[in-house]
C-alpha cells in the first residue's frame, strides 16, 4: 500500500497566463461592432423622437431626453470600443485562453481536455468583412464556454480543425 502525501506546491514557481502572448480581435471586427452599435442607436432614437412626439408641450423635458439620448450614444461607443481593444485570445500546447472585460478583466482558461465540440458561426455581417466566430462548448455546460469573435474565416476554420484535433485524440 502507498502512502498518501499531500504537498503543498510553490505557486511562484506555477507558469503565469499573464506571459502568454494574446492574439487581438481582426480589425475589421469593429467595423462589425459599429454596425451592431449603429442599429441599436436606430432604436434609441426611435425611441427619443416617439418621446418627443407624446411630450410636446414639455419643452425643457425635450432637451433633457435629447442630452439624455446623447450621453447614452457616447457611452455605447466608448464602452463597445474598450471592449473591442480588452477581447484577446491564445492557444497554448494544453489549453485556450480567452480575455475579455469593460471594468474588470476575465480570462477564462480551457483545457483541451475539457472541449466536447467546437462551431464556427459566421453572421450576416461578419461573413461580409470576412470574420467569424468560434463558439467552444466543454463538458457540463449547455452553453458555450467560450465565443471568440472577429477571427478572419480561414484562420477560425484552422482554429477548428485544431480543436477537433484535440478531441478527436482524447476519444
Amino acid at each position: 500500500m502507498e502512502n498518501f502525501t499531500n504537498e503543498t506546491i510553490d505557486t511562484s514557481q506555477l507558469p503565469k497566463f499573464e506571459e502568454v502572448q494574446f492574439t487581438v480581435l481582426h480589425p475589421n471586427y469593429w467595423k462589425v461592432t459599429l454596425i451592431s452599435c449603429f442599429i441599436l442607436i436606430v432604436f434609441i432614437c426611435s425611441g427619443m423622437l416617439l418621446g418627443l412626439i407624446f411630450i410636446k408641450e414639455f419643452s425643457e423635458f425635450q432637451s433633457e431626453l435629447m442630452s439624455l439620448t446623447i450621453v447614452l450614444i457616447v457611452l455605447i461607443l466608448l464602452f463597445s470600443r474598450i471592449a473591442f481593444r480588452k477581447k484577446r485570445f491564445a492557444f497554448r500546447n494544453h489549453d485556450v485562453l480567452f480575455r475579455h472585460g469593460i471594468i474588470a478583466t476575465n480570462t477564462i482558461v480551457i483545457p483541451y481536455n475539457r472541449i466536447q465540440h467546437v462551431a464556427l458561426h459566421e453572421g450576416l455581417v461578419s461573413r461580409y468583412f470576412g470574420l467569424a466566430k468560434i463558439e467552444i462548448f466543454t463538458a457540463g455546460g449547455s452553453a458555450s464556454n467560450i465565443e471568440i469573435p472577429g477571427i478572419e474565416k480561414e484562420q477560425a476554420e484552422n482554429i477548428k480543425q485544431l480543436l477537433m484535433g484535440k478531441i478527436q485524440k482524447q476519444l
